[in-house]
């Protein structure tokens, strides 16, 4: 088990204070950080104490430590898992040889860039978010947001050491830059196109923990696989923190099912929007919307780079080691989705070309379970209505289907028909005007927004009206 030492500037569990010249880097960088979280961090209510969990420790005592806490007092920190013995690379050309523990030198660039778009998505969220605590549906929820953002900079923590630690005055000034990007910004966005979308609703919060946040799920236990021992175990810890972010997305879109459902048989009508909920025509919408965006963070079809990085053994797949094959994957072949002569088929390539499309797949199956158990709601409530995903071809900004007409069955549309229909597909105006109308904070403890049903129940074994933010 690593030591922790909780009490430095800087809590970690990777022997700090033993390298004077990186302490004093992360400690120039440390007011950056709180300089950033300050001016782009939640809006409001940030300074009040919040009953958050703070990771003191790596084991599961020590991780799941709850109190109230402001946020401005918040102990950001730098933990990796322990490290698992002899461990030996899983996949790719160096299969089978032990792991790294320093950057092998022909890899120092590929290495850099994935750190670097994976830390990126942690700030970019907090920025989207600041501004939700104003419009939160209850006490309950606002904690969970500040939970998710004061993780999603852990997070960012956990990247900006491995730059400094591993990659000298370029990873310094990569942890640099990554507060110089924001959100939406005109002439320095995030990397990634979902880390630039808004997030001004509180629906559009939920669907995004659930599927963005998922997408950082597999993007994490990929890179959890990495042949570079700092960067797997840093994912590791972060995986066990991604879990809450997800949990968040898919009780939150249960709720709002589950509140649409009891506004229907209370009114006896479909449309809810005059009696203050959502229609779950409107949910379908934004589950259109979050899930076909979050698909093109996955990348294209077939990727050079991706084939490149699991041959080097910088990310493999999702749970690579329980994958029956050579893990080499040299002389197998697949078939991915294809668009050409304007009609949807497919080409067959190797498994290392598609492993973008390999991760998407699983993660779309994964996606599934949240929507069947929506559609239970549905089920048990009476209402013959089935939330679905849409088609992976639908609304792609990214790989071959980018820009193409194809509605949300996988149908390929004229232009004209696909403009026509858009507000039928995806959250129009009106819709996110109604959405935006909902949004009036709630802060009495116990009492819950008119649009959301209340959780079943609370956080560590709290009942759901404690007091979570004290107001």
């Amino acid at each position: 088990m690593s030591l922790v030492d909780i009490d430095a500037k800087i809590p970690n569990n990777v022997a700090l204070a033993g390298d004077r010249r990186l302490q004093r880097a992360l400690e120039g960088w440390q007011p950056k950080f709180i300089r950033w979280w300050e001016e782009l961090g939640p809006s409001a209510f940030k300074t009040n104490p919040v009953f958050l969990r703070t990771a003191i420790d790596v084991g599961q005592e020590g991780w799941a430590n709850f109190d109230h806490v402001s946020m401005p007092d918040y102990r950001w920190g730098i933990f990796l898992a322990d490290p698992e013995p002899d461990r030996k690379i899983a996949f790719g050309d160096h299969k089978g040889e032990a792991v790294w523990q320093e950057v092998p030198g022909e890899y120092r660039s590929d290495l850099r860039r994935l750190i670097v778009v994976q830390g990126d998505t942690e700030p970019a969220s907090v920025e989207q978010q600041r501004h939700l605590s104003l419009t939160a549906p209850s006490l309950y929820d606002m904690r969970n947001l500040f939970q998710v953002n004061v993780e999603e900079g852990r997070h960012l923590w956990a990247m900006v050491y491995l730059l400094h630690r591993y990659f000298g005055r370029d990873g310094r000034d990569e942890a640099d830059e990554m507060l110089e990007r924001h959100s939406g910004d005109t002439d320095k966005p995030r990397i990634l196109g979902a880390f630039n979308e808004p997030t001004p609703d509180w629906l559009s919060f939920f669907m995004f923990t659930y599927f963005t946040d998922r997408d950082g799920k597999y993007q994490l236990a990929s890179l959890r696989e990495s042949a570079f021992d700092p960067l797997s175990r840093t994912c590791d810890f972060m995986l066990k923190e991604e879990a809450h972010h997800m949990f968040v997305g898919a009780s939150g879109v249960g709720r709002v099912v589950e509140r649409t459902a009891e506004l229907m048989r209370e009114h006896d009508t479909a449309d809810v929007h005059p009696h203050g909920g959502i229609n779950l025509e409107v949910l379908q919408k934004y589950v259109n919307f979050h899930f076909t965006v979050s698909l093109d963070l996955f990348g294209a079809e077939t990727s050079t780079n991706a084939a490149n990085y699991f041959a080097a053994g910088l990310k493999g797949r999702f749970q690579e080691e329980r994958r029956d094959d050579d893990h080499r994957l040299k002389d197998d072949y697949r078939l991915v989705p294809d668009f050409a002569d304007g009609t949807i088929g497919t080409r067959e390539v190797t498994q290392l070309a598609a492993l973008n499309e390999t991760l998407r797949e699983d993660y779309i199956e994964d996606c599934q379970k949240g929507l069947n158990r929506w559609n239970r709601t549905l089920v048990e409530a009476g209402i013959e209505f089935e939330l679905r995903l849409p088609a992976a071809s639908f609304n792609r900004q990214v790989g071959t289907f980018r820009g193409r007409s194809i509605d949300p069955w996988g149908r390929v549309v004229s232009e004209q028909e696909w403009q026509a229909n858009a507000p039928d597909w995806l959250p129009s105006s009106t819709d996110r005007a109604h959405v935006e109308s909902l949004m009036v904070g709630v802060s009495e403890p116990g009492k819950m927004a008119g649009w959301v049903a209340p959780p079943s129940r609370g956080i560590n074994q709290k009942p759901v009206d404690y007091e979570y933010v004290q107001v």
